[in-house]
């Protein structure tokens, strides 16, 4: 799994017009799924997201997590990820995995995530044509691949 982690004021998720996700302060996580990924990528990578240190103490300094913050999330998908650019100009997408696989372990992550947070986690529509707005606070972005841990 590899995930894009986006320290935010605001973000939000709007599907043919209609907004079906949104938060203020927290974190957008996009989320790319191979077909290697397990239950403990799974576990490992959410852990990973709701301890991660990036937002401000008292004094600050990024040393408080999203569960500490009690922050809110939106999960959104994004096959695009694990585009391959290494031959020509258009993107191997042959990594990412097809739906059917893709989907349950989304699925699974998501769940897993408000598990250790604590709260509901909002999403975006797996495979949907969707318009992720965000106002990055930070600019903080943490990008974590499970295969390099």
């Amino acid at each position: 799994m590899k995930a894009v982690i986006q320290r935010v004021s605001k973000a939000s998720v709007t599907i043919e017009g209609l907004q079906v996700a949104i938060i203020n302060s927290g974190v957008l996580v996009l989320l790319g799924i191979v077909n290697e990924d397990t239950q403990y990528d799974i576990k490992w990578l959410s852990n990973k997201i709701a301890n991660l240190r990036i937002f401000s103490d008292h004094n600050g300094v990024m040393n408080e997590s999203l569960l500490q913050t009690q922050g809110d999330a939106i999960v959104v998908s994004q096959f695009t990820l694990h585009a391959n650019t290494k031959k020509g100009n258009r993107p191997s997408y042959i990594q990412a995995a097809k739906p059917d696989i893709a989907i349950p372990l989304y699925e699974a992550f998501v769940k897993q995530l408000e598990t250790d947070l604590g709260k509901k986690v909002q999403t975006g529509e797996f495979g949907a044509d969707m318009k992720v707005e965000l106002l990055n606070d930070g600019p903080v972005t943490i990008i974590i691949d499970t295969k390099d841990k």
